[in-house]
Protein backbone atom coordinates (compact mmCIF):
# COMPACT_ATOMS: atom_id res chain seq x y z
CA UNK A 1 0.00 0.00 0.00
CA UNK A 2 1.65 3.40 -0.86
CA UNK A 3 2.14 5.86 1.63
CA UNK A 4 -0.54 8.56 0.22
CA UNK A 5 -3.27 5.53 0.52
CA UNK A 6 -2.23 5.03 3.75
CA UNK A 7 -2.24 8.73 5.10
CA UNK A 8 -5.68 8.49 3.54
CA UNK A 9 -7.32 5.55 5.42
CA UNK A 10 -5.70 7.40 8.83
CA UNK A 11 -7.59 10.70 7.73
CA UNK A 12 -11.00 8.92 6.80
CA UNK A 13 -11.68 8.52 10.50
CA UNK A 14 -11.55 11.50 11.12
CA UNK A 15 -14.13 14.10 10.85
CA UNK A 16 -14.85 15.72 7.52
CA UNK A 17 -15.50 19.14 8.80
CA UNK A 18 -11.35 19.32 10.28
CA UNK A 19 -10.57 18.06 7.06
CA UNK A 20 -12.11 20.87 4.89
CA UNK A 21 -10.60 23.42 7.38
CA UNK A 22 -7.33 22.49 7.04
CA UNK A 23 -7.48 21.68 2.70
CA UNK A 24 -9.14 25.09 2.22
CA UNK A 25 -6.57 27.19 5.03
CA UNK A 26 -3.55 25.46 2.96
CA UNK A 27 -4.58 26.58 -1.00
CA UNK A 28 -1.73 29.50 -0.71
CA UNK A 29 0.69 27.05 0.48
CA UNK A 30 0.24 23.96 -1.76
CA UNK A 31 0.16 26.23 -4.92
CA UNK A 32 3.24 27.60 -3.79
CA UNK A 33 4.70 24.40 -2.83
CA UNK A 34 3.65 21.00 -3.90
CA UNK A 35 1.93 22.29 -7.58
CA UNK A 36 5.19 24.35 -8.50
CA UNK A 37 7.37 20.91 -7.44
CA UNK A 38 5.34 18.79 -9.61
CA UNK A 39 5.28 21.62 -12.36
CA UNK A 40 9.55 21.34 -12.11
CA UNK A 41 9.68 17.89 -12.23
CA UNK A 42 7.41 17.43 -15.08
CA UNK A 43 9.25 20.27 -16.99
CA UNK A 44 13.04 19.50 -15.82
CA UNK A 45 12.51 15.47 -16.57
CA UNK A 46 15.98 14.85 -15.59
CA UNK A 47 18.27 15.49 -12.44
CA UNK A 48 20.83 17.74 -12.69
CA UNK A 49 22.40 20.74 -11.14
CA UNK A 50 19.66 23.32 -12.13
CA UNK A 51 16.88 21.18 -10.97
CA UNK A 52 18.40 20.83 -7.38
CA UNK A 53 19.15 24.97 -7.32
CA UNK A 54 15.12 25.23 -8.73
CA UNK A 55 13.74 22.78 -6.19
CA UNK A 56 16.03 24.40 -3.43
CA UNK A 57 14.26 28.03 -4.57
CA UNK A 58 10.67 26.94 -4.58
CA UNK A 59 11.16 25.68 -1.13
CA UNK A 60 13.01 28.09 0.34
CA UNK A 61 10.31 30.45 -1.23
CA UNK A 62 7.81 28.48 0.66
CA UNK A 63 10.06 29.41 4.04
CA UNK A 64 10.79 25.89 4.50
CA UNK A 65 14.21 27.19 6.01
CA UNK A 66 17.53 27.64 4.64
CA UNK A 67 18.89 24.71 7.56
CA UNK A 68 16.53 22.31 6.23
CA UNK A 69 16.26 23.07 3.01
CA UNK A 70 20.44 22.21 2.95
CA UNK A 71 19.56 19.09 5.22
CA UNK A 72 16.98 17.84 2.59
CA UNK A 73 18.61 18.60 -0.70
CA UNK A 74 21.58 16.39 0.37
CA UNK A 75 19.08 13.74 1.61
CA UNK A 76 17.93 13.81 -1.54
CA UNK A 77 21.20 14.03 -3.52
CA UNK A 78 22.07 10.88 -1.60
CA UNK A 79 18.98 8.68 -2.54
CA UNK A 80 19.44 9.59 -6.17
CA UNK A 81 23.22 8.29 -6.00
CA UNK A 82 21.77 5.07 -4.16
CA UNK A 83 19.04 3.95 -6.02
CA UNK A 84 21.09 5.41 -9.75
CA UNK A 85 17.88 7.68 -10.42
CA UNK A 86 17.71 9.53 -13.29
CA UNK A 87 14.30 10.79 -14.38
CA UNK A 88 12.68 13.76 -12.07
CA UNK A 89 9.82 11.73 -11.80
CA UNK A 90 10.93 8.89 -9.74
CA UNK A 91 12.06 11.71 -7.36
CA UNK A 92 8.56 12.75 -6.76
CA UNK A 93 7.48 9.73 -4.27
CA UNK A 94 11.03 10.14 -2.44
CA UNK A 95 10.58 14.12 -2.44
CA UNK A 96 6.96 13.76 -1.21
CA UNK A 97 8.05 11.29 1.92
CA UNK A 98 10.81 13.32 2.84
CA UNK A 99 8.59 16.53 3.26
CA UNK A 100 6.25 14.25 5.16
CA UNK A 101 8.58 13.07 7.48
CA UNK A 102 10.01 16.18 8.65
CA UNK A 103 6.12 17.94 9.03
CA UNK A 104 5.04 14.71 11.05
CA UNK A 105 8.27 15.38 13.32
CA UNK A 106 6.71 13.86 16.97
CA UNK A 107 3.13 13.08 17.12
CA UNK A 108 1.01 15.48 17.36
CA UNK A 109 0.94 16.47 21.52
CA UNK A 110 -2.21 18.53 21.87
CA UNK A 111 -2.75 20.89 24.67
CA UNK A 112 -1.57 19.99 28.31
CA UNK A 113 -5.04 19.77 30.54
CA UNK A 114 -4.87 19.94 34.54
CA UNK A 115 -5.85 16.57 35.75
CA UNK A 116 -8.54 18.31 37.96
CA UNK A 117 -8.92 22.11 38.85
CA UNK A 118 -8.06 24.82 36.94
CA UNK A 119 -5.93 24.83 33.42
CA UNK A 120 -4.18 27.62 33.27
CA UNK A 121 -2.60 28.80 29.97
CA UNK A 122 -0.59 31.71 29.19
CA UNK A 123 -0.38 33.33 26.15
CA UNK A 124 3.07 35.12 25.13
CA UNK A 125 3.91 37.15 21.91
CA UNK A 126 4.18 40.88 20.34
CA UNK A 127 1.60 42.71 18.99
CA UNK A 128 -0.19 42.28 15.98
CA UNK A 129 0.08 38.57 15.54
CA UNK A 130 -3.53 37.83 16.51
CA UNK A 131 -2.93 37.02 20.02
CA UNK A 132 -6.23 38.03 21.48
CA UNK A 133 -8.10 36.36 18.70
CA UNK A 134 -6.22 33.47 18.64
CA UNK A 135 -7.98 33.90 23.08
CA UNK A 136 -11.29 34.54 22.04
CA UNK A 137 -11.35 31.53 19.87
CA UNK A 138 -10.18 28.94 22.21
CA UNK A 139 -12.31 30.29 24.81
CA UNK A 140 -15.25 29.87 22.01
CA UNK A 141 -13.83 25.93 21.52
CA UNK A 142 -13.72 25.22 25.14
CA UNK A 143 -17.41 26.55 25.46
CA UNK A 144 -18.53 24.30 23.06
CA UNK A 145 -16.90 21.06 24.25
CA UNK A 146 -18.70 21.86 27.41
CA UNK A 147 -16.14 23.72 29.39
CA UNK A 148 -16.35 26.56 31.87
CA UNK A 149 -13.99 29.30 30.75
CA UNK A 150 -12.67 32.96 32.09
CA UNK A 151 -10.19 35.09 30.57
CA UNK A 152 -7.53 37.45 31.82
CA UNK A 153 -6.22 40.99 30.52
CA UNK A 154 -2.56 40.49 31.48
CA UNK A 155 -1.21 43.57 28.61
CA UNK A 156 -2.37 46.34 30.35
CA UNK A 157 0.16 48.33 28.60
CA UNK A 158 -2.14 49.06 25.70
CA UNK A 159 -5.86 49.71 26.47
CA UNK A 160 -6.92 49.14 23.43
CA UNK A 161 -5.76 45.21 24.07
CA UNK A 162 -7.68 45.21 26.98
CA UNK A 163 -10.67 46.32 25.19
CA UNK A 164 -10.58 43.86 22.58
CA UNK A 165 -10.42 41.21 24.98
CA UNK A 166 -13.72 42.49 26.15
CA UNK A 167 -14.99 42.21 22.93
CA UNK A 168 -14.46 38.56 22.77
CA UNK A 169 -15.26 38.03 26.13
CA UNK A 170 -18.70 39.22 24.83
CA UNK A 171 -19.04 37.58 21.63
CA UNK A 172 -18.25 33.77 23.20
CA UNK A 173 -19.82 34.50 26.93
CA UNK A 174 -17.49 34.61 28.53
CA UNK A 175 -15.61 36.89 31.45
CA UNK A 176 -12.98 38.71 31.32
CA UNK A 177 -10.99 39.75 34.53
CA UNK A 178 -9.21 43.34 34.00
CA UNK A 179 -7.79 46.32 35.39
CA UNK A 180 -7.10 49.78 34.18
CA UNK A 181 -4.82 50.09 31.28
CA UNK A 182 -1.26 50.60 32.81
CA UNK A 183 -1.84 47.88 36.06
CA UNK A 184 0.52 45.12 37.20
CA UNK A 185 -0.04 42.12 34.86
CA UNK A 186 1.14 40.25 38.00
CA UNK A 187 -1.96 41.73 39.64
CA UNK A 188 -4.55 41.01 37.16
CA UNK A 189 -3.00 37.43 37.14
CA UNK A 190 -3.91 37.51 40.83
CA UNK A 191 -7.45 38.40 40.33
CA UNK A 192 -8.28 36.01 37.41
CA UNK A 193 -7.24 33.11 39.37
CA UNK A 194 -8.83 34.50 42.17
CA UNK A 195 -12.07 34.58 41.02
CA UNK A 196 -11.46 30.93 38.31
CA UNK A 197 -11.11 29.65 41.85
CA UNK A 198 -14.24 31.37 43.51
CA UNK A 199 -16.24 30.45 40.68
CA UNK A 200 -15.14 27.04 39.79
CA UNK A 201 -14.19 27.41 36.03
CA UNK A 202 -12.35 24.87 34.48
CA UNK A 203 -9.72 27.34 31.82
CA UNK A 204 -8.30 30.47 32.49
CA UNK A 205 -6.94 31.75 29.51
CA UNK A 206 -4.23 34.84 30.16
CA UNK A 207 -3.26 37.51 27.66
CA UNK A 208 0.32 38.65 28.55
CA UNK A 209 1.74 42.03 27.03
CA UNK A 210 3.55 41.58 23.73
CA UNK A 211 6.62 43.73 23.68
CA UNK A 212 9.71 42.76 22.66
CA UNK A 213 11.66 45.80 23.38
CA UNK A 214 13.71 44.62 26.33
CA UNK A 215 14.15 40.82 26.67
CA UNK A 216 14.99 41.28 30.18
CA UNK A 217 11.99 43.52 31.36
CA UNK A 218 9.89 41.10 29.48
CA UNK A 219 11.24 37.83 30.77
CA UNK A 220 11.43 39.58 34.35
CA UNK A 221 7.25 40.51 34.16
CA UNK A 222 6.98 36.75 32.94
CA UNK A 223 8.76 35.37 35.70
CA UNK A 224 6.45 37.52 38.02
CA UNK A 225 3.15 36.53 36.30
CA UNK A 226 4.93 32.81 36.72
CA UNK A 227 5.21 33.45 40.45
CA UNK A 228 1.72 34.72 41.11
CA UNK A 229 0.26 31.60 39.63
CA UNK A 230 1.65 28.99 41.13
CA UNK A 231 1.63 30.17 44.17
CA UNK A 232 -2.05 29.79 44.05
CA UNK A 233 -1.97 26.82 41.54
CA UNK A 234 1.14 24.89 41.93
CA UNK A 235 1.22 22.95 38.75
CA UNK A 236 0.17 26.23 36.44
CA UNK A 237 0.86 27.62 33.96
CA UNK A 238 -0.17 24.40 32.16
CA UNK A 239 0.61 25.47 28.75
CA UNK A 240 2.42 28.46 27.72
CA UNK A 241 1.61 29.27 24.15
CA UNK A 242 3.47 31.59 21.88
CA UNK A 243 1.51 32.89 19.18
CA UNK A 244 3.25 33.95 15.68
CA UNK A 245 1.94 35.23 12.92
CA UNK A 246 2.54 32.59 9.67
CA UNK A 247 2.22 35.25 7.11
CA UNK A 248 6.09 37.23 8.52
CA UNK A 249 7.90 33.65 7.79
CA UNK A 250 11.41 33.62 8.85
CA UNK A 251 10.54 36.40 11.11
CA UNK A 252 8.12 34.07 12.65
CA UNK A 253 11.29 31.85 13.25
CA UNK A 254 13.34 34.53 14.54
CA UNK A 255 10.85 35.89 16.92
CA UNK A 256 10.18 31.81 18.24
CA UNK A 257 14.02 31.52 18.68
CA UNK A 258 14.11 35.05 21.10
CA UNK A 259 11.47 33.99 23.16
CA UNK A 260 12.57 30.13 22.95
CA UNK A 261 12.65 27.54 25.81
CA UNK A 262 13.88 30.38 28.65
CA UNK A 263 10.54 31.95 28.49
CA UNK A 264 8.73 28.25 29.72
CA UNK A 265 7.30 28.56 26.09
CA UNK A 266 5.68 24.80 26.02
CA UNK A 267 4.21 25.05 22.21
CA UNK A 268 3.52 27.47 19.38
CA UNK A 269 0.10 28.92 17.83
CA UNK A 270 0.57 29.51 14.18
CA UNK A 271 -2.01 32.17 12.80
CA UNK A 272 -2.90 33.31 9.55
CA UNK A 273 -1.81 30.28 7.79
CA UNK A 274 -4.92 30.73 5.21
CA UNK A 275 -3.35 34.32 4.65
CA UNK A 276 -0.01 32.58 3.28
CA UNK A 277 1.55 30.75 0.78
CA UNK A 278 4.59 30.50 3.00
CA UNK A 279 3.19 27.91 5.44
CA UNK A 280 6.65 25.88 4.99
CA UNK A 281 7.28 27.97 8.02
CA UNK A 282 5.77 24.90 9.96
CA UNK A 283 8.63 22.28 9.01
CA UNK A 284 10.92 24.87 9.55
CA UNK A 285 9.71 25.20 12.68
CA UNK A 286 9.43 22.15 13.75
CA UNK A 287 12.84 21.06 12.45
CA UNK A 288 14.86 24.07 13.84
CA UNK A 289 13.12 24.76 17.23
CA UNK A 290 12.14 21.97 20.14
CA UNK A 291 8.98 23.17 20.17
CA UNK A 292 5.63 21.80 19.35
CA UNK A 293 3.06 23.49 17.08
CA UNK A 294 -0.09 23.04 19.12
CA UNK A 295 -2.68 25.31 17.34
CA UNK A 296 -2.89 26.74 13.76
CA UNK A 297 -5.37 29.07 12.43
CA UNK A 298 -6.99 28.58 9.27
CA UNK A 299 -9.17 31.55 8.85
CA UNK A 300 -11.55 34.29 9.85
CA UNK A 301 -14.25 31.82 11.67
CA UNK A 302 -14.73 30.91 14.90
CA UNK A 303 -14.13 27.62 14.53
CA UNK A 304 -10.99 27.92 12.19
CA UNK A 305 -8.76 27.57 14.71
CA UNK A 306 -7.71 23.87 15.41
CA UNK A 307 -5.38 21.81 17.40
CA UNK A 308 -2.47 20.83 15.27
CA UNK A 309 -2.60 17.82 13.07
CA UNK A 310 0.40 16.65 11.26
CA UNK A 311 -1.89 14.16 9.19
CA UNK A 312 -4.10 17.02 8.50
CA UNK A 313 -1.35 19.13 7.40
CA UNK A 314 0.07 16.66 5.09
CA UNK A 315 -3.08 15.45 3.13
CA UNK A 316 -4.42 19.27 3.38
CA UNK A 317 -0.62 19.39 0.84
CA UNK A 318 -0.99 16.53 -1.22
CA UNK A 319 -4.51 16.16 -1.75
CA UNK A 320 -3.86 16.62 -5.53
CA UNK A 321 -1.29 13.86 -5.28
CA UNK A 322 -3.46 11.79 -3.12
CA UNK A 323 -6.46 12.41 -6.03
CA UNK A 324 -4.69 11.90 -9.12
CA UNK A 325 -2.59 8.45 -7.49
CA UNK A 326 -6.39 7.17 -7.04
CA UNK A 327 -7.61 8.30 -10.43
CA UNK A 328 -4.43 6.58 -12.34
CA UNK A 329 -5.20 3.41 -9.85
CA UNK A 330 -8.93 3.02 -11.28
CA UNK A 331 -7.88 3.34 -14.55
CA UNK A 332 -5.18 0.79 -14.31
Amino acid sequence: MSFFKKLKESIASKTEAVTTIFKEGLTKTRVALVEKVEELITRRKKIDEEFYEELEEILIGADVGVNTVMTLIDELRAEVKKRKIEQAAELQPILSEKLIGLLKGEQNPGLQMAKSGITVILFVGVNGVGKTTTIGKLAHKFKSEGKSVMMAAGDTFRAAAIEQLEVWGERVGVDVIKQQSGSDPAAVMFDAVQAAKQRGVDVLLCDTAGRLQNKTNLMEELNKIFRVIQREIPDAPHEVLLVLDATTGQNALSQAKLFGEKSGVTGLVLTKLDGTAKGGIVIAIRNELNLPVKLVGLGEKMTDLQEFDSEQFVHALFSGLIQREEEQSETN
